[in-house]
């Protein structure tokens, strides 16, 4: 049994009040949660020391620690092209009268409040998105130029090295889930990212193999790639099928969960990603801090999945050898 804290993601989980999170989290067996700047599990526009304060000793009730909060939705609106969908996931003021660019400023200047949030709260990471202005550009055609995408690549580190500048002041860190609709969405953009940003030192990544397995990016080999930068870490299980369907990896504009697709996510457990590999590879570098369950599976009863998913990562997870073991072989 490894010793780096079980916590559970509550962004899929924000339709319940945070007390009511508490307690299942703590019924379900996990140390602790990273709690959602959405529903009223985190609410940065209220979030003063009380407030902070208020929230720790709600957790410490149930027993559990806070050990990162995650702001994706309102990061995704810094870089993103804004359209309607921006509009369902942002709160009111953020969204204002939805002139795209006034979107744009909001989410920067609330992600450098998520930043201070941190801080108040006595943590050292704040996990999300960062939009990307050229995402839809992926495929390639209508033909772009390099200089659109190198323009995409300087349009991301306008709007977010303010963002990081403030967080190094703070001693926060920001990571990034690399994820599809990412500026960094595989291990090449993930440098890319980094290179854009001169390597700024507030600015890292949120591990989560679920969003590289069905790439068929090496997601093992992230992981030494990024030994330095990887400041949190999701757990959560992909399935792909090693056969030919009918929807392709794009997605083919069915819902998650459709078993018509190539790939979706599921329980932990249950995908077709190599835990054994990653725990290995974590203690590798020595990552110590939370693996933190995000949980989806369109097709598992939520509470029995987060519960399994528990148990799944704390028998995964393990301490590295403190010895050679061909030593115990050899005489004085």
């Amino acid at each position: 049994m490894g010793g780096r804290p079980v916590t559970l993601f509550t962004g899929q989980w924000a339709d319940l009040t945070i007390e009511t999170m508490c307690q299942k989290a703590k019924d379900f067996g996990y140390d602790g949660l990273e709690l959602c700047c959405w529903g009223d599990h985190m609410e940065i526009d209220k979030a003063d020391q009380k407030y902070c304060n208020d929230r720790i000793a709600l957790l410490k009730k149930y027993d559990l620690n806070l050990y990162a909060i995650s702001n994706h939705l309102v990061g995704q609106c810094v870089c993103d092209q804004i359209d309607e969908r921006h509009k369902s996931i942002l709160p009111d003021y953020i969204w204002g009268d939805g002139d795209p660019e006034g979107v744009r400023q909001r989410a920067a200047a609330e992600m450098i409040n998520t930043g201070k949030v941190a801080k108040q709260l006595g943590l050292d990471t704040v996990v999300g998105f960062t939009g990307s202005s050229i995402w839809h550009l992926l495929y390639a055609f209508p033909p772009g130029s390099q200089e659109t995408i190198d323009k995409g690549y300087e349009d991301f580190a306008r709007r977010w090295k303010p963002i990081l500048d403030e967080y190094e002041k703070m001693g926060v860190k920001f990571a990034l889930e690399v994820h599809p609709t990412e500026i960094a969405f595989d291990i090449e953009s993930a440098k890319r990212a980094l290179k854009t940003l001169d390597n700024h030192p507030a600015f890292g990544f949120n591990y989560d193999p679920s969003h590289l397995g069905y790439q068929h990016v090496d997601y093992v080999r992230f992981i030494y790639e990024f030994a330095d930068r990887i400041f949190h870490v999701h757990m959560k299980d992909v399935y792909w099928s090693d056969v030919p369907t009918t929807v392709g990896v794009f997605g083919g504009h069915v819902p998650f969960g459709d078993n018509r697709r190539y790939w979706n996510f599921r329980s932990l457990g249950r995908g077709n990603i190599n835990f054994e590999n990653i725990m290995r590879a974590l203690n590798d570098i020595q990552y110590t801090g939370p693996l933190s369950v995000e949980w989806e599976d369109s097709g598992m009863n939520r509470e029995a999945g987060a519960a399994e998913s528990c148990e799944f990562v704390r028998y995964s997870d393990f301490d590295p050898s403190d010895i050679a073991f061909d030593d115990a072989m050899q005489s004085e």
